[in-house]
């Protein structure tokens, strides 16, 4: 019985259209990761604000991908597509997130060394 079950959860997983992905939406995601990536490290090194730079990075990447759909559904196609929008947002977000985390650690690791060695000095 268990595997029966198993093997109509695959079959059902399989056909579900919510698994669909198009190559496109790929291409989206990584060009909004691309410019949020660039928008960050910008940001960060003329400001040092981690806020200024996720806010500024992931606005950047969302409105390139608003004003690509724009230009595609009202000049191009006629159709805007949400989801290569969604793609562009969720790319932008999850470089501006990656970002966010990893930067600044170097500063307080070495910080806490130096108020290490001049507390035993």
């Amino acid at each position: 019985m268990k595997i029966i079950l198993v093997l109509f959860a695959f079959i059902c997983f399989n056909f579900s259209p919510a698994q669909v992905t198009l190559s496109d939406d790929g291409l989206h995601f990584v060009v909004g990761a691309a410019i949020s990536s660039g928008t960050y490290a910008y940001v960060y090194s003329k400001t040092k604000n981690k806020k200024k730079a996720f806010w500024y990075s992931f606005g950047l990447s969302s409105l390139a991908g608003f004003s690509k759909e724009f230009y595609d559904g009202n000049i191009i196609s006629g159709k805007f597509d949400t989801s290569e929008l969604v793609s562009t947002a969720l790319g932008g977000l999850t470089a501006s997130y990656t970002f966010n985390i990893f930067t600044g650690k170097r500063k307080k690791r070495k910080k806490k060394k130096e108020e290490l060695l001049a507390s035993f000095n």
